[in-house]
């Protein structure tokens, strides 16, 4: 019996990750970019997805074509960089937002710019951002969702994008748990304020990737005909949700390494003001004898006190007496 035959293999250039074809219920077609037109030809209920990687001008261009894109929001995807916002073009839209990701212990920021149509989705990577596979295969797993069309595949990458950054807030909370110990720690490490810098300046870029998140987020939440029906904005909203919610913490452990730095600051001086109290002490006891002695130094014949027998073990007495005084005076007072 021969064996079944299989599906032409598709080809793309290197920059297209994916290119699919999802039907009113659920089958994926793989197709090349010079499909795309036929398939939107066919008003049956179908859409194209398209996911891209620092994709040229070329490919830019093609999709243009397929799709209708507006020339405004092609030159922002091929441009990285771009300030997390939302756009309307006539039917569609286009998002361009940051995501985040925990690389070997350090955080990398990244783009994502995506188009949305009645039909399609076209999902634009910059920079180091991980691949959406896994939010395409979520999709792919629940029939219910592509029911829903573009507005389903948005609502996947979105999703995909605030969970990935949840692992990421934690991580600081418990780095920021890990440094109270050298915060609070007897001496001064200037290693310490270096690492709570970081984690502020690394804290406030997440912050501008998650906060302007929020808003085209409450603008997918808003009724809008023919894109996002009433079902799917309940999914959008807990998207909101979520990302409000890791905004919140954001903001928290920010404030919270800023009280850190303050209090590794003020205990820092606290230290310095010991230290100086207690030179100031030993200093003062030094002074006792250093003055006394010095009178005696200039080798004047008229001294007081110069040929007396008992002159010296007295004034020995006074100045250790003077000293030991001077000494319970600091200790009472704790400058010692």
């Amino acid at each position: 019996m021969p064996a079944p035959s299989q599906p032409p293999r598709v080809s793309l250039p290197a920059s297209v990750m994916n290119c699919a074809a999802y039907s009113a219920d659920g089958e994926r077609r793989d197709i090349d970019l010079d499909s795309i037109s036929d398939v939107l030809d066919v008003d049956d209920g179908s859409f194209v997805w398209v996911g891209l990687y620092e994709p040229d001008s070329r490919v830019l261009n093609k999709l243009q074509e397929e799709f209708g894109l507006h020339d405004l929001a092609i030159e922002d995807a091929r441009n990285a960089h771009q300030r997390p916002k939302i756009e309307t073009y006539g039917n569609s839209l286009f998002i361009a937002l940051h995501t985040a990701q925990n690389m070997e212990g350090s955080i990398n920021f990244g783009e994502t710019h995506l188009f949305i149509g009645p039909r399609y989705l076209v999902t634009v990577r910059h920079g180091v951002s991980s691949s959406y596979g896994d939010a395409r295969a979520r999709m792919e797993r629940e029939p219910e969702l592509l029911k829903h069309g573009p507005a389903a595949a948005l609502y996947v990458v979105l999703d995909m994008v605030v969970d990935r950054l949840l692992p990421i807030v934690d991580e600081f909370g418990n780095a920021l748990n890990a440094l109270e110990t050298d915060i609070f720690a007897d001496e001064f490490d200037k290693q310490t304020v270096q690492k709570l810098y970081d984690l502020k300046r690394e804290l406030t870029r997440l912050r501008l990737a998650v906060a302007p998140l929020q808003d085209v987020l409450s603008h997918l939440a808003r009724p809008r005909a023919d894109l996002i029906d009433e079902e799917m904005r309940l999914y959008f909203r807990d998207v909101l949700d979520h990302a409000v919610r890791i905004n919140e913490n954001t903001d928290t452990l920010r404030e919270m390494l800023t009280a850190a730095v303050n209090v590794n600051l003020a205990l820092v001086t606290v230290r310095q003001g010991e230290v100086v109290k207690r030179m100031g002490a030993w200093a003062a006891l030094l002074a006792v004898p250093t003055l006394v002695t010095g009178w005696y130094g200039m080798n004047f014949a008229v001294m007081p006190e110069l040929q007396g027998r008992w002159s010296y073990p007295l004034l020995a007495a006074l100045v250790a007496g003077g000293v030991f005084a001077l000494y319970r005076a600091f200790k009472r007072s704790g400058w010692l």
